[in-house]
C-alpha cells in the first residue's frame, strides 16, 4: 500500500548508516533504492507462520549439508576437490555461524517458496535491521515489525567462544559503491555491543607471515577471527587460497568454510531430491530441466540475478553477466506475485538458528537484480 515519505528522509538513512543508497543503485532510474512511498502490512498470524516456515528451511539445509558431506557429492557444487577435505572438516566440527537470509517467494496466501539462500555473504543487513526499524517508530510508532535482527546478533557474538584477541572485520577494495563497507561496519557495531574488542581491515591488507604460517593484520598482529563479506569460492581461487582453507582449524570464519555448501544454488537440487514435494520448494535439477516446461537457469555461484534465463512456452528471457562457468541449477519458474506493477522478494534472515527478521526487494522485471528497490514493512496491531 502507499505511505507519505517522511521529510528529508534521505539524511534520516543516511544518518543510519544507510550512505550508499545512492551510490550501490543505477543511476539511470527514477525510483530510488529506498523506497518508503510504499509498505508492506502484514497480520501477526502471517509472520508467526512465516516464521515457523523459514526455521524450517533452515534445518532441511543444514540436512543437506550433512547429505552432501556424506555422501561426498563435492562436484555438484564446483568446490576444487583439494578444498572438499576442509568444508568435511569445518562441518563436522561445527564451526560456528552467525547469519543468513533466505530469499523466498510469498504472495500472501500459499506457503512461501524457496528461490535462494544466501547463507555466506548476505547483503541488504542495515536496511531490514536498523533503517526500516527507525521509519516503522516514525511512521507507524504503535505498530509492530518482523525484526529481532539487531539483538539476536548482539547476543550470538556473545555466545561465541572466539579465540583470544580482536575480531577483524574484513570488506573487499573492489566494492566500490561502500555497500560491503556499511554493512561489515554495522555487524562489527553488534560485535562491539557485545563486548567484544574488533578491528577493520580490507582484504588486500592482510597480510601471511611466512615464518608463523598465519594471517596478520596491518599492525603485524596474528588473526584468529575473520568475519567477512568476501565470498568463500572467491578466497578459494584465490592466490592465497590454500593457506586460508588450511587456517579453519586455528582461526574462526564468519562465515564458515561449510557455509559454502548453503550459498551455493546446487542446495536447490539437493533439497529438491531429499524433500520432494515439500511445500516450501519448488522442483529444481542439476542435469536439466527434465520435464518442467517454466524454468528458470541459475548458475550456482551467480550473484544480483546475473547470468539468469527465464524459459516459458514460447518465448525466454535472460540477464547479463559472466557467471555459469561452474554449472547451472534448473529451477520450475514461478513469476513473482504482482502488487502495483511491483515485485516483491521477501529476503528471510536467520540469526544462527532461528528466524530474525524480513527486508523487501520490489522490483518490476521478473528476475531480483540490482535495480530493485528496498521497501518497509510492519505488522498491523
Amino acid at each position: 500500500m502507499s505511505s507519505t515519505p517522511r521529510e528529508n528522509w534521505e539524511s534520516i538513512i543516511e544518518s543510519q548508516g544507510l550512505a550508499f543508497h545512492r551510490s550501490a543503485h543505477p543511476v539511470h532510474l527514477s525510483r530510488p533504492y529506498w523506497d518508503e512511498s510504499v509498505e508492506y502490512v502484514f497480520s501477526m498470524e502471517e509472520v508467526l507462520d512465516l516464521e515457523n516456515q523459514v526455521e524450517e528451511l533452515h534445518r532441511m539445509c543444514l540436512s543437506a549439508v550433512e547429505h552432501v558431506v556424506t555422501e561426498k557429492r563435492f562436484a555438484d557444487f564446483a568446490i576444487p576437490e583439494w578444498a572438499a577435505p576442509a568444508v568435511t572438516d569445518s562441518w563436522k566440527r561445527r564451526d560456528p555461524h552467525v547469519f543468513g537470509r533466505f530469499d523466498l517467494r510469498y504472495d500472501g496466501h500459499g506457503p512461501a517458496k524457496l528461490l535462494e539462500y544466501n547463507a555466506d555473504t548476505p547483503t541488504s543487513l542495515l536496511e531490514s535491521s536498523v533503517v526500516q526499524w527507525y521509519w516503522l517508530q516514525d511512521v507507524h510508532p504503535g505498530d509492530d515489525q518482523w525484526n529481532s535482527i539487531h539483538e539476536r546478533l548482539v547476543d550470538r557474538w556473545k555466545e561465541l567462544e572466539l579465540p583470544t584477541g580482536p575480531v577483524h572485520f574484513a570488506w573487499t577494495n573492489m566494492d566500490e559503491t561502500g555497500e560491503e563497507v556499511m554493512t561489515l561496519g554495522y555487524l562489527q557495531e553488534t560485535a562491539d555491543q557485545a563486548g567484544l574488542t574488533t578491528v577493520a581491515i580490507a582484504m588486500e591488507d592482510i597480510g601471511w607471515d611466512p615464518v608463523a604460517r598465519r594471517f596478520v593484520d596491518m599492525d603485524n598482529r596474528v588473526m584468529r577471527s575473520l568475519c567477512k563479506l568476501y565470498p568463500w569460492e572467491w578466497a578459494v581461487a584465490d592466490p592465497f587460497g590454500p593457506q586460508a582453507v588450511a587456517q579453519q582449524v586455528s582461526m574462526t570464519w564468519i562465515e564458515p568454510l561449510w557455509k559454502m555448501l548453503l550459498s551455493n544454488k546446487a542446495l536447490l537440487a539437493i533439497l529438491w531430491e531429499l524433500y520432494p514435494d515439500h511445500p516450501n520448494l519448488l522442483p529444481a535439477y542439476l542435469d536439466g530441466p527434465r520435464d518442467l516446461t517454466h524454468y528458470i537457469r541459475k548458475p550456482l555461484l551467480g550473484r544480483e540475478g546475473a547470468s539468469m534465463r527465464v524459459v516459458v512456452p514460447g518465448e525466454s528471457t535472460e540477464t547479463t553477466g559472466a557467471y555459469g562457468a561452474e554449472g547451472h541449477v534448473y529451477q520450475e519458474f514461478l513469476a513473482l506475485p504482482e502488487f502495483g506493477g511491483q515485485r516483491p522478494v521477501l529476503g528471510a534472515w536467520v540469526v544462527h538458528d532461528e528466524a530474525a527478521g524480513l527486508g523487501i526487494r520490489e522490483t518490476t522485471t521478473l528476475i531480483t537484480d540490482d535495480t530493485s528497490s528496498f521497501v518497509p514493512h510492519r505488522i498491523a496491531l
